[in-house]
């Protein structure tokens, strides 16, 4: 009994610390696309057959200097919160993916601009509502029963991003599931000069008019700044409503760029099939923080639509615009 409550105080104590950023860890090069071949067993007796494992690993993928066994442990944490919220079941996608941090998407979001390896972690699931997602991270938050977890378990998840020169992010509505990115520094030593030419990339221009349905007020500043640095005239909605009101009655649009998931219960696929009738051969480009993979699994978009991932680079935004504009 004894040594068991050690046991127990000592874990808590491993996940503070995990929190406050002071945990010791070993970071490495470490290529996570043979790390989660090498866990995908353990992840499958862990969560049980009624749960749907996907890994959707990305090719050419950069090494990223982590801990690796702290990042099993991250996403083992990630992995059964999304268990616990399956109740009944579902899927449970692990993505990896080559990501590079814009600087003005860096300053709005308080992050290092550069260049990461993107583990992202999306579930079937109920998803969560803006408070709870808000408080997420918080040491000892949980909405399990009590009893049923210290609610520590993202709040390590947090810590380990932090202390590894990462960041995380947590992609949630009621009834859309949840999707979590972990950002993981680059390892390779020409990451710098190489963030310092896609910098240099140029950038691919337009004029056409565009609106854009963004519910996030920071990520909509962007977006629109972007855009007309691009040389863009933008029509701007903060939901789906307003964007179904300018389809009726708003000036020629050339293109549709909408978040999938907006607040005020039209989405995004519903504002685009609106603008189908309203306005038959306005191009579509939809954008979001969940994957691909998380979306069509929840029905929100079909496969094979035009998608934009967030974060996006203001280059990266003008290439899929012309891909979409000009297709």
């Amino acid at each position: 009994m004894i040594r068991q409550a050690g046991e127990r105080a000592a874990a808590l104590t491993h996940r503070l610390l995990a929190f406050a950023r002071k945990q010791p860890l070993d970071p490495r090069q470490t290529q996570i696309n043979e790390l989660l071949a090498d866990f995908e067993p353990l992840l499958r007796r862990t969560l049980g057959e009624h749960i749907d494992i996907e890994l959707v690993r990305g090719s050419g993928l950069w090494k990223a200097l982590v801990d690796p066994n702290e990042l099993q442990n991250a996403i083992l944490n990630l992995a059964i919160n999304a268990r616990d919220a399956m109740t009944n079941g579902g899927r449970l996608t692990i993505e990896t993916a080559n990501m590079s941090i814009a600087r003005d998407y860096a300053e709005v979001h308080g992050v290092q601009p550069g260049q990461y390896v993107l583990v992202a972690v999306s579930d079937t699931g109920p998803g969560m509502p803006p408070e709870v997602v808000a408080r997420a991270f918080d040491p000892f938050f949980t909405t399990k029963p009590a009893g049923q977890g210290s609610g520590l378990g993202l709040s390590m998840v947090y810590g380990f991003a932090r202390q590894s020169g990462g960041h995380v992010k947590i992609y949630s509505e009621p009834g859309h599931g949840t999707t979590v990115k972990l950002y993981l520094p680059r390892a390779d030593a020409a990451t710098e000069a190489d963030y310092r030419r896609v910098e240099r990339t140029p950038l691919s221009p337009g004029h056409e008019h565009v609106l854009l349905v963004e519910d996030d007020d920071l990520v909509r500043l962007v977006a629109v700044a972007s855009l007309e640095k691009l040389g863009y005239r933008a029509t701007v909605c903060s939901n789906g409503q307003e964007a179904l009101e300018q389809l009726r009655a708003g000036p020629h649009f050339d293109l549709l760029l909408t978040d999938v998931v907006l607040a005020g219960g039209v989405s995004g696929k519903e504002v685009a099939a609106a603008a189908a009738q309203l306005r038959p051969g306005l191009k579509v480009l939809f954008m979001s923080g969940y994957t691909e993979n998380a979306i069509v699994h929840h029905g929100r978009l079909d496969r094979g639509v035009h998608l934009l991932s967030k974060p996006f680079r203001i280059d990266e935004l003008g290439r899929k615009l012309r891909e979409v504009l000009d297709g």
